[in-house]
């Protein structure tokens, strides 16, 4: 798997639900928290599937309470960034310290999918895939159906959302590029899902935001965009509750976590290097402290050390006179009820997974 910093999933609905969080890879629940974690190889007690692969790491589990909701108001989702085939290949000083075995792809898929189906999950959110039908072929003779969005440019790898076939219909959708907005060669997915059996609808984003940490601005910008159209998506289909996953290349202590769980964003307030968390991932050296800044000359003196100009305000807010960037989505966070960071300290590459309650 790719080891990048964090990754954000939310939800948003027309009234707060009793969101449930079940176990994904390394899941955080929406409830209270027990103490205990579990450190025995892959084990989980929630797990459907069981497997005799021992690998040599330990996972450190994070216990859910038990879901609070009818099981057929419930689904499983979980979301991976999966290293692409090439970047593997072409960033081996990276991985210098795995066997070149594991990082043959040969290999990789067989893992990789095991690990994912060993969930059951019933939406699969991928990133950083560049051998989709390999991955295609596996998941349809598990009964999945697959789309995906390769990344404009050279790039060679995109996203990629699989689902169970007998659990939920597709019913319609977009793919974001954001390149058309001037916003680099990352893509997204948006889909509208209705569960089979009791005919609830949602939307679905799945989105691999850019690296680079020091363009917290083109970050800003596709989270935002992502979070607009997919309000507009909901809104189509009649106010569906949303559910936003992907690499969202930011840690949980960041200016672009604090945008995604309260909706609006004083860009003054941080330096646009810094918006990410990346350049500074140690807990210790946590980045701006958030607070609002009105006063006039500390507003000019934000925009000239925190390296905004006019077109890094408008690629951010949308609108070069425009110091506040929002969205319209009121999404809670998987890691709203957990310690980030304890979770932090143990974790520095964890998908958090938050599965929603669908209640109106």
């Amino acid at each position: 798997m790719a080891c990048h910093t964090a990754f954000f999933v939310g939800i948003q609905v027309p009234a707060p639900p009793a969101a449930v969080a079940r176990p994904g890879r390394n899941s955080l629940p929406t409830s209270p928290l027990s103490s205990r974690s579990y450190t025995q190889r892959w084990y989980n007690p929630l797990r459907r599937r069981r497997y005799n692969h021992s690998p040599d790491f330990v996972r450190h589990w994070i216990e859910a309470q038990p879901p609070t909701v009818a099981s057929h108001e419930r689904f499983l989702i979980v979301s991976y960034n999966i290293l692409g085939d090439r970047n593997a290949s072409k960033h081996k000083d990276l991985y210098r310290n795995v066997p070149p075995l594991y990082m043959k792809w040969s290999h990789r898929k067989s893992v990789v999918c095991e690990e994912i189906l060993g969930w059951s999950p019933d939406l699969i959110c991928l990133q950083e895939v560049d051998r989709f039908y390999d991955l295609l072929s596996i998941m349809q003779k598990a009964g999945y159906i697959g789309l995906y969005k390769r990344r404009t440019g050279d790039n060679v790898d995109g996203c990629a959302v699989f689902w169970k076939a007998d659990k939920l219909h597709l019913l319609g959708g977009e793919s974001i590029e954001f390149k058309r907005h001037g916003l680099r060669d990352n893509v997204a997915q948006l889909s509208v899902f209705e569960m089979i059996k009791t005919k609830r609808r949602f939307v679905v984003g799945n989105i691999h935001v850019l690296y680079n940490p020091s363009r917290g601005d083109v970050k800003l910008g596709q989270v935002r965009m992502l979070s607009s159209r997919a309000h507009i998506l909901s809104k189509t289909w009649g106010n569906l509750p949303v559910v936003l996953a992907g690499d969202f290349n930011s840690t949980p202590e960041s200016a672009i976590y604090r945008f995604l769980s309260s909706s609006e964003l004083n860009i003054v307030a941080y330096d646009r290097r810094e918006l990410s968390g990346q350049k500074n991932c140690h807990p210790a050296q946590r980045s701006s402290t958030g607070r609002e800044i009105w006063d006039p000359l500390v507003l000019i003196d934000g925009l000239m050390r925190g390296s905004w100009n006019d077109e890094a305000v408008k690629i951010a807010t949308g609108h070069a006179e425009c110091l506040i960037a929002v969205h319209p989505l009121n999404l809670r966070s998987s890691y709203a009820t957990v310690n980030v960071l304890d979770f932090y300290l143990q974790n520095t590459a964890n998908v958090f997974i938050l599965v929603p309650s669908l209640q109106a």
